[in-house]
């Protein structure tokens, strides 16, 4: 499984991996992403990794207005 495309969002907070997974679960159910195996508390961003254009497209629209 090949993920070439990412995209790099503000978040902020602990635990980022498990409220990102929940709301992806949720917002969008059909898209198959990869993300790090940690993400330090102070960071303020997250890289998700994804497997094509078209489901970068539609996080991105998923993002506007998110709030997790």
């Amino acid at each position: 499984m090949s993920f070439r495309y990412s995209h790099t969002f503000p978040l902020r907070g602990p635990n980022k991996l498990p409220r990102f997974k929940l709301w992806a679960a949720e917002a969008l159910p059909d898209v198959a992403f990869s993300l790090p195996p940690q993400v330090p508390s102070k960071s303020t961003a997250l890289t998700v990794r994804i497997k094509s254009v078209e489901d970068r497209n539609a996080l991105i629209a998923k993002l506007e207005g998110a709030d997790f």
